[in-house]
């Protein structure tokens, strides 16, 4: 058996959930490479952009040859239908869908027996917030993607997603109506996805392909109605009078 240390691909990795991902793995002894726009200890590019995606790739495969896990964690939002444009609308969904695409070609030859990729999309693939179609769309896309890469990838990589609900990347601690109106009592943390994720790159996990899991406390199964328990409904005015 070989001695060479598992090699993780994980994009977005230098802050909130990518750098806690990045972390967990090297724990684990991992080599962990990471493309992140902003700075960071490995890669610093702009996924957006296929030469920079594709030199990342170039670099990972030249340096390792293999990969065992492809983390396509990377995306952002740029607003919706009032204040989206055209140009914002597909940055974001180059960055959370057309570079995870385009990863997994540029691995597709370099994978390992028993690889795994895992996609974080978002519970807002199910729900939304006001003029976020940007993000929306993207974490819509990635979700359908996955099952989509699982068929094709079928018996060579094993392809889940990760929807996460509301993750609080800065330490703060949250109690009253933020923690009550999650089921599971608090808001979640990184830790909560890369628990998830870990399981999803496991070799115990060999069964499960295609899948989709929500990781939100049990938020989006809470059924919301004015004045149940407390909760009012105060919508906002829109428009112009």
């Amino acid at each position: 058996m070989s001695n060479k240390p598992k090699v993780a691909v994980v994009t977005g990795g230098a802050q909130g959930i990518g750098k806690a991902i990045c972390d967990a793995f090297a724990a684990q002894g991992v080599c962990v490479r990471t493309i992140d726009v902003r700075p960071n200890n490995d890669f610093v590019g702009d996924i957006a952009d296929d030469r920079a995606l594709r030199a990342f790739a170039n670099q990972v495969i030249a340096d390792h040859g293999a990969v065992d896990y492809l983390i396509n964690n990377a995306c952002l939002s740029r607003g919706g239908l009032r204040t989206c444009t055209w140009d914002d609308f597909n940055y974001v969904l180059r960055v959370g869908v057309t570079a995870p695409f385009l990863l997994t070609q540029l691995f597709l030859d370099h994978f390992t027996e028993q690889a795994s990729i895992v996609n974080i999309s978002s519970t807002r693939h199910l729900m939304s917030q006001a003029d976020t179609e940007s993000y929306t769309a993207a974490k819509g896309a990635i979700t359908a993607l996955t099952h989509a890469m699982a068929v094709t990838l079928a018996g060579k990589v094993r392809v889940n997603c990760i929807s996460p609900g509301w993750i609080d990347t800065t330490g703060a601690q949250f109690g009253g109506p933020d923690a009550d109106q999650h089921p599971a009592g608090r808001v979640g943390t990184p830790a909560d996805i890369v628990n998830m994720l870990m399981f999803l790159c496991d070799p115990k996990s060999s069964f499960i392909t295609g899948q989709n899991f929500t990781v939100d406390g049990g938020m989006t199964k809470l059924m919301v109605y004015h004045n149940d328990h407390g909760w009012t409904y105060a919508p906002q005015e829109t428009g112009s009078k």
